[in-house]
């Protein structure tokens, strides 16, 4: 099979004919479809975060694709089913984490594309218990980005607690961002958007927010205190002095919610401020099976829209520097 295989830790990606893998007893594999390009595949890439993976490996946590084939603890029934494989690629089911329905902190878990490999190549194996069946109403080239850019801003947007009329703030709009604003949209809130690039406004404002703001022109703190100040600011940027923005954007009772997570930097947080406002830090990290089957279900009903440009995985490379360059709008996504 073609796979995507990193070498080298900053090195570019090597697309490798390898053997198609078999899987374990409670395993499938899958015979990919789509796999969507996510930030952290980059970090992983480039060995950005403390616990690294184990060179080589093939990245990609949002894998969507038919199962070929059944480990031995596995129902043959299972085989033509069409799903998808996230971030969460096992934990261990029986920590208090996993047990009160928060798997994705258990301290067990591996991940796909990361300690375990992904779906940047033909097929993949995964975790039986662990993909999650795509309805039959949603496309694989939709699923993709679901899987994970979905997810993640649905559970951040789940963390921050945000209910109807509430002033929501997302910072980065992109893959992740563009869906986050119909998440907040959903929740019943009202939306800013605040992104660098116009285009990414504009689609922002495509999708229902309320509010925009170009943060390389106009001091994204005082348009949305000028506001009222949000309720909840979600950040979805990987730069570090973003989390300081939205920080300051809080009105009294806020919530900053981090989901990106930039290669080095800390968020300066006023003691005095954060204590006398009430102010609440979260961290969010991707969603569940059930999150991810909920995601699902709100596309397969037509309330969410993806926007995604279909790429192939020869082009792995370039698609990771349109990415650090910010010339993708939303999202990539590899068709196999």
């Amino acid at each position: 099979m073609k796979a995507a295989v990193v070498t080298e830790f900053g090195g570019p990606l090597v697309v490798q004919d390898i053997p198609i893998p078999s899987p374990g007893p409670d395993q499938v594999l899958v015979k990919m479809e789509t796999c969507g390009v996510c930030h952290t595949d980059i970090h992983a890439a480039q060995g950005d975060w403390p616990a690294k993976p184990t060179v080589p490996f093939i990245p990609g946590h949002e894998g969507i694709g038919v199962i070929d084939a059944v480990g031995s603890q596995v129902s043959k029934d299972r085989i033509g089913e069409r799903v998808a494989i996230a971030w969460l690629g096992s934990a261990c089911g029986e920590c208090n984490h996993c047990v009160s329905g928060w798997e994705t902190l258990c301290e067990k878990q591996q991940n796909s594309g990361y300690s375990l490999d992904g779906a940047y190549a033909e097929y993949a194996v995964a975790h039986a218990r662990y993909v999650v069946r795509v309805p039959d109403g949603v496309s694989s080239f939709d699923a993709a980005p679901l899987t994970c850019a979905g997810v993640t801003t649905y559970k951040a947007v789940k963390v921050g607690g945000v209910t109807p009329a509430q002033r929501v703030a997302i910072f980065g709009i992109g893959g992740l961002g563009h869906m986050a604003v119909q998440y907040a949209r959903i929740a019943g809130g009202f939306v800013t958007a605040v992104d660098i690039d116009d285009q990414k406004l504009d689609l922002a404002r495509e999708l229902g927010a309320d509010h925009t703001v170009n943060s390389s022109t106009t001091d994204p703190v005082e348009a949305i205190q000028a506001l009222g100040g949000a309720d909840v600011a979600i950040v979805l940027a990987v730069v570090p002095s973003v989390f300081d923005q939205a920080f300051r954007s809080l009105r009294r009772g806020g919530r900053l919610v981090c989901v990106s997570m930039p290669a080095h930097g800390v968020i300066p947080v006023p003691i005095f401020e954060t204590v006398v406002g009430g102010i609440s830090i979260l961290g969010s990290i991707v969603g569940t099976r059930k999150d991810l089957r909920e995601v699902f279900a709100l596309h397969d009903a037509g309330r969410t829209t993806v926007s995604a440009v279909s790429r192939k995985l020869d082009e792995v490379n370039e698609c990771f520097d349109d990415l650090l360059a910010g010339r993708v709008t939303a999202r990539l996504v590899f068709e196999f």
